[in-house]
């Protein structure tokens, strides 16, 4: 990624994931995670994980939605070859707020670790 800064190609990992999420793109998760990629879910009366297989066949199983991915990025820190992205993303009727944690590998940012909660009903919102 000559030329492009870590900060840039951690947002551009960002855009693709909040893509990715809202359009149930597989394909791109695939890519993306890191073989050990671990995803956890933080609810009131506990945590659910997820490694890549199955956090792979949850985005199968869902619909693709239409129209503009709904995701915001609120903020990104890099050190080094790893970074952390906080946003939130759509998938109604919820909205979730995602912790996301990248590594750099040969190059390219993987993600590796994933720590998100519900944030919101979107059809309880104003």
């Amino acid at each position: 990624m000559s030329g492009v800064s870590a900060y840039q190609g951690v947002l551009a990992r960002a855009v693709e994931y909040g893509e990715a999420v809202y359009f149930a793109r597989a394909d791109v998760f695939e890519e993306m995670c890191h073989e050990r990629f671990q995803m956890t879910l933080v609810e009131e009366h506990g945590e659910t994980f997820w490694d890549k297989a199955s956090y792979l066949e949850r985005v199968r199983g869902r619909t693709a939605f239409k129209g503009d991915a709904s995701f915001e990025v609120l903020s990104i820190d890099v050190a080094g070859p790893i970074a952390r992205v906080h946003l939130w993303v759509d998938v109604p009727p919820l909205r979730y707020e995602d912790h996301l944690g990248f590594v750099q590998v040969d190059g390219a940012w993987k993600l590796l670790t994933k720590v998100f909660r519900t944030a919101a009903r979107l059809d309880e919102e104003e």
